[in-house]
């Protein structure tokens, strides 16, 4: 297992992108899917399998911690009526996730002896978390490397949705296919942080 990494992989743009990228520069990888209780799992999880190479559909591996929010108020954890609720950016925090992704992530890496966890987290312009900033991904990944054995590497942290994008295309992601609505389960509502990027970068392509 130690010839190959771990690719945190959801569905989304940059994680599909980041999987064919991978791919394309001869690193072969584990998908690794987390069940944090995303109103959206379900979604989430069929299109990672209809994004993924054929390969690797088979190799999906899957940890489930939804209990770890079953209280939150979040609205990506309780899903809302988009055509009668309002919503911000705001009521779609989640405390701490990125943090215990990452941590998760690091962890299954190190039962593997797999000494490597890629992460397509990029820094975005419209997530108001603290941990969806460059600095904090930076301090973590940092964090991770200095008080265990594995290394956190984010290829994509510096570069906006439009490079992650036309990235994609050079190595043939299918992207059009990705799906990382946070405020809908079923139709992307292209008003969320995560939608408002992902339409940006699709339109300037």
């Amino acid at each position: 297992m130690n010839n190959k990494v771990i690719l945190l992989a959801s569905g989304g743009l940059d994680s599909t992108t980041m999987a064919y990228w991978l791919l394309d520069k001869g690193i072969d990888f584990i998908p690794l899917f987390i069940k944090y209780g995303q109103h959206c799992v379900d979604t989430e999880l069929e299109t990672l399998k209809n994004v993924l190479p054929k390969t690797h559909i088979n190799k999906i591996e899957i940890i489930d911690i939804s209990s770890v929010y079953k209280y939150s108020s979040s609205k990506f954890i309780n899903e809302i009526n988009l055509w009668e609720d309002a919503i911000t950016a705001d009521d779609l925090y989640i405390p701490y996730r990125n943090i215990l992704i990452l941590t998760l992530a690091a962890s299954f890496a190190q039962s593997l002896n797999i000494k490597e966890v890629y992460s397509a987290f990029i820094n975005s312009n419209h997530a108001k978390e603290i941990d969806c900033s460059k600095e904090f991904f930076s301090r973590m990944g940092m964090m991770l490397g200095e008080y265990g054995a594995i290394k956190i590497k984010m290829p994509f942290l510096e570069m906006t949705k439009f490079e992650v994008a036309q990235i994609g295309i050079k190595v043939k992601a299918p992207i059009g296919k990705t799906f990382s609505c946070q405020a809908s389960s079923e139709i992307p509502c292209g008003a969320c942080p995560n939608c408002v990027d992902r339409l940006e970068a699709l339109n300037n392509l």
